[in-house]
């Protein structure tokens, strides 16, 4: 299985909240999970950190270096297509994160790990959470 993780998965995920669910917790922990990161959530992480949601030590890109130092995951790279598709999906929102992450999946052919209401219910985009 090729799963894309949203931001809050890959965060919750790594910082082990008890907000993850059991079932994701255990694909995400799987030998056979292919495992894939948008650069958007690197960017919503480095957000995140300096509005002061989330502190990582010792500063928000060491931590975020380390992560994917420590977690085997793949790069998905934001080419030119996923820009255009990200216009061009039917979202009830126009978060730009949202669309980048929702146009990924569906460009690379992964599955969205997500807790989004906003990503979950829409019948085009694969989602688990």
């Amino acid at each position: 299985m090729k799963l894309l993780l949203d931001t809050h998965i890959w965060l919750w995920y790594l910082l082990g909240d008890k907000r993850l669910s059991t079932n994701l917790q255990t694909l995400i922990g799987a030998e056979t999970t292919e495992l894939w990161l948008s650069p958007i959530s690197i960017w919503e992480t480095l957000i995140l950190a300096e509005r002061g949601r989330i502190s990582l030590q010792p500063d928000a890109v060491a931590w975020i270096d380390l992560a994917l130092q420590n977690l085997e995951i793949r790069e998905a790279p934001l080419v030119r297509q996923i820009a255009i598709l990200s216009r061009q999906i039917e979202l009830p929102h126009q978060d730009p994160a949202d669309r980048f992450i929702a146009a990924t999946v569906v460009y690379h052919n992964l599955i969205l790990a997500t807790v989004d209401s906003n990503l979950t219910g829409l019948s085009w985009l694969q989602t688990l959470s």
